[in-house]
């Protein structure tokens, strides 16, 4: 079994189910405390830097919010140019200091493996926030919590799962860490579903093949959507060498409810990472689909609180310690 105490979260590859198991059970175990239905100070007086050196909103909050809902304080970077490293400081040296400061770090950049050079320098466990086109392992957790979340309704697993990943999959960090994810499980049926100049690396397919999954790639929507799951990526316009590059791909798997009723099945769930792009020439989910029950992409964002909680209590060591630092609410936010 994994040691997680102490350690880095870098990388999906350093899972196997095992710990995967254990995330996800430790996730569940969060629910009360992200729900407002008890308080849980188990991280009192620990500090927690957000350090984010490329745009988020959700995935920046939710670290944040993880880490305050355990108790614990947080201090945040955002943005390069606020750092020291604008002044030519390297990643090691910045994370020589700021672990100084800290108890855990996350951290956000936007050149693959920055993430983890910086782990290289830092004396406290440091969590990949998004390191470029690379990875982003955080999402990837909360996307299979999030599958399992929503199979167990129709008493279903992640095991024998039939999951369709359309879009950009060529820049779509979550995707890739997602296909190393459930490369550990069994009989999975994945298509991907873009353009073959934005289809998946031929190394993560491998990987899906060579764990004995069933791996199908087009670049038709037609006839390829009635699976358990749709997950769909927006155009990583950030990725792209210009905004008329990207444009040429904008808007050729839009998702609407005439679709999602022509094509896929009754119990077919959406998701995607956010934000989702809702300009008239890309519309990837149609507002039509927010009244559909199986439109999860908000409930995926809410299990991002989750799982970085899940994340902090297996790194710091308190995951065994929840409950003896409960507290009743004492705020109501309903009328």
């Amino acid at each position: 079994m994994m040691k997680f105490q102490g350690s880095h979260i870098l990388s999906v590859s350093q899972f196997d189910r095992e710990a995967i198991e254990k995330i996800l059970q430790v996730s569940n175990a969060m629910i009360p405390y992200a729900a407002r239905q008890k308080r849980c100070h188990v991280l009192e007086g620990a500090i927690l830097n957000n350090l984010f050196f490329e745009p988020s909103t959700r995935t920046r909050v939710s670290f944040g919010t993880a880490f305050n809902l355990l108790g614990g304080f947080v201090r945040e970077t955002v943005g390069e140019e606020n750092s020291s490293l604008s002044k030519g400081e390297s990643l090691y040296d910045t994370a020589q200091v700021i672990s100084g400061y800290s108890d855990v770090i996350a951290m956000r950049h936007p050149k693959m493996h920055s993430v983890s050079e910086f782990a290289e320098g830092s004396s406290v466990p440091v969590i990949n926030g998004g390191d470029g086109a690379n990875e982003h392992p955080t999402q990837a957790l909360l996307d299979l919590f999030t599958i399992q979340s929503e199979m167990s309704s129709h008493q279903r697993g992640i095991d024998n799962l039939n999951i369709a990943l359309m879009g950009d999959l060529k820049h779509g960090r979550t995707v890739h860490s997602l296909s190393k994810l459930l490369s550990l499980y069994n009989n999975v049926h994945v298509t991907m579903i873009a353009p073959d100049a934005l289809q998946m690396p031929d190394g993560i397919i491998s990987t899906l093949e060579n764990a004995g999954h069933k791996v199908t790639v087009t670049d038709k929507i037609e006839g390829n959507l009635g699976c358990d799951v749709i997950y769909q990526t927006r155009i990583q316009q950030e990725r792209f060498s210009s905004l008329e590059e990207a444009d040429k791909y904008r808007g050729h798997f839009s998702l609407n409810k005439k679709i999602y009723q022509q094509y896929c099945q009754d119990h077919t769930v959406i998701m995607h990472p956010l934000p989702r792009d809702s300009r008239p020439e890309a519309n990837e989910l149609d507002t039509d689909l927010n009244d559909l029950q199986n439109l999860a992409i908000f409930r995926q964002a809410q299990n991002g609180v989750l799982v970085r909680m899940a994340l902090f209590a297996l790194t710091l060591g308190v995951e065994d310690k929840l409950t003896q630092y409960e507290k009743p609410i004492t705020w109501h936010t309903n009328k």
